[in-house]
């Protein structure tokens, strides 16, 4: 099975994993539940983002906290192709507005994985599968 992790799955894991559900943390901790963890390329730049507001902070180099971050078991990076671009913009609706949301979709789509996230709106779109 694919997981892709949705952006505060991600950042969660890596600072605070006490958040994670109870579900999401033992599958992250055991990396034989799983056949690939992926992550978009939209994510680095919303970790990016919350710091730029202030919104998280950290006590490292930014950029070698990204790098830690993707040093996990069994994870890929996707880059924001123009497929996936595309398809961001053209889901089946309704659904949430925002674009960093909406290319988590599409690549979870495009993927064919399940999304780990706790977001409400993702969990209840019918067209992506999720897990929280």
């Amino acid at each position: 099975m694919k997981y892709l992790l949705d952006t505060h799955v991600w950042i969660w894991w890596n600072m605070n994993p006490q958040k994670l559900s109870a579900k999401i943390h033992s599958l992250l901790s055991d990396s034989e539940q799983y056949d690939s963890l992926l992550l978009s390329a939209i994510s680095p730049w919303e970790f990016s983002k919350l710091l730029e507001k202030k919104r998280i902070g950290i006590s490292c180099n930014p950029e070698e906290w990204i790098a830690e971050a993707l040093d996990m078991t069994k994870l890929r990076l996707i880059p924001l192709t123009p497929t996936i671009a595309y398809r961001s913009t053209s889901l089946p609706q309704p659904f949430n507005g925002d674009p960093a949301d909406q290319i988590i979709v599409a690549t979870a789509r495009e993927e064919n994985a399940s999304v780990l996230t706790k977001d409400k709106i993702i969990r209840k779109y019918e067209h992506v599968r999720s897990l929280w």
